[in-house]
């Protein structure tokens, strides 16, 4: 059994029972920081990692040790439509994919040889179908990259999917349908707008310590959008969070470390918390805690992958048409975008969908722009700033949550 959150909490909560009893794991963090620190290693050597290419730069995923290139393959695709009409039965991205379409099968395959080829790494798959998709596209050469996964459909964001036996049911029912032995990174899809109660939180917990055990989980962590609950995750529960996925755009704004014990300028929902918290409200009482949330990242050695780099394609003039008007700009925007989420070193890298191998060639090309100049200029970092503004204008209605990932 992995520690439980009482055995690893201060003297206010030293018993399990006291732990379930405190309400929610936000209330009982209020009460200070929970485990011992990670020290962080030393980088191992880069040329030792998989798919090794000089031209690529690599980054340490936290206490991982995995060294893994500074820009990775997200799962999602959402503009392969233009590319692969073949390949889906109607409008919806993952929903109507056709994932026995030779067409589809043969841009998945390529689009992940060129990463194998340009140094990309690590592969990151949250759906069903990616997991089978990216799957069916490593055959015979597994070992060429890192996979991380969830299932998201057989995981906790969903009622019944929230005991450690059934998470694991989903994980062993996911590798047998892929005909995998294991996963690189077991990241499970938790709530993304309610906090998970402490049993649920200890039963996901629970199942992340069977995966590592079982060795079907090398590493293991969680996907949130949810950044207080993570800096938590991280104090709390440091021998089963090694990585995570959480969202950082193109206008996030954030520094690692703090400086001066200011992580980023307090917004109004921070002050506002303030309110609560001094009245009671326990929530709130955590909220304060997101302005360490990159700190905390650090303190406990936690990789972190950057999703939602292109804000669903908000970055972007064109339609994903690759003979488009806007492509030689939209690709410039690409990499500007790359290149400024990199500059937080607490991100280990985004992981954005590339639908094409062209779209692995440019971002590839970010990371020689980036070794050329690791800080944007003050004319790009102006240009980053004009996207940023217009990327929140185009921002679809059902993405308004990332708006919260203004200021991290």
């Amino acid at each position: 059994m992995p520690p439980k959150g009482g055995q690893i909490m201060n003297a206010k909560c030293q018993s399990r029972r006291d732990f379930l009893a405190a309400g929610t794991v936000l209330a009982t963090a209020a009460g200070g920081l929970a485990g011992v620190p990670a020290r962080a290693a030393e980088p191992p050597d880069p040329r030792k990692t998989r798919s090794y290419n000089p031209d690529m730069v690599y980054r340490r995923l936290g206490k991982t040790n995995l060294m893994v290139s500074a820009v990775c393959l997200g799962g999602h695709w959402k503009r392969l439509m233009m590319l692969v009409p073949t390949g889906f039965k109607g409008p919806h991205w993952l929903r109507d994919v056709i994932l026995d379409d030779p067409d589809f099968r043969k841009n998945r395959y390529d689009v992940v040889s060129r990463c194998i080829e340009k140094g990309i790494n690590y592969i990151d798959a949250c759906t069903g179908p990616e997991c089978i998709a990216y799957s069916r596209a490593l055959r015979g050469r597994r070992e060429s990259v890192y996979l991380g996964w969830s299932w998201y459909e057989k995981e906790a964001r969903f009622p019944d999917w929230r005991s450690a036996d059934k998470l694991m049911q989903g994980l062993d029912e996911g590798l047998r349908e892929t005909q995998q032995e294991y996963v690189d990174l077991w990241r499970i899809t938790i709530n993304q707008d309610r906090v998970h109660s402490p049993r649920e939180t200890e039963e996901i917990i629970e199942a992340l310590y069977r995966a590592k055990k079982q060795g079907k989980a090398r590493f293991t962590g969680v996907s949130t959008h949810n950044r207080a609950v993570l800096a938590m995750l991280f104090e709390y529960y440091p021998n089963e969070i090694d990585a995570v996925c959480t969202p950082y755009t193109a206008d996030s704004k954030g520094e690692a470390p703090a400086t001066e014990g200011q992580l980023f300028p307090v917004g109004p929902r921070e002050v506002t918390a303030g309110a609560q918290a001094a009245a009671g409200d326990p929530w709130a009482r955590a909220s304060r805690h997101r302005a360490a949330f990159f700190d905390a990242a650090l303190k406990y050695d936690v990789g972190i992958f950057g999703i939602k780099p292109f804000a669903s394609h908000a970055i972007f003039k064109g339609d994903g048409n690759p003979k488009g008007p806007h492509v030689e700009e939209d690709n410039r925007v690409a990499r500007l975008t790359i290149r400024y989420i990199l500059e937080n070193k607490a991100i280990t890298a985004p992981i954005p969908g590339l639908a094409s191998v062209e779209e692995v060639d440019n971002v590839a090309l970010a990371i020689q722009e980036y070794k050329q100049q690791a800080r944007l200029s003050p004319q790009e970092r102006s240009e980053v700033a004009r996207v940023g503004k217009q990327m929140w204008e185009r921002l679809p209605q059902h993405y308004q949550w990332l708006k919260d990932w203004r200021y991290v």
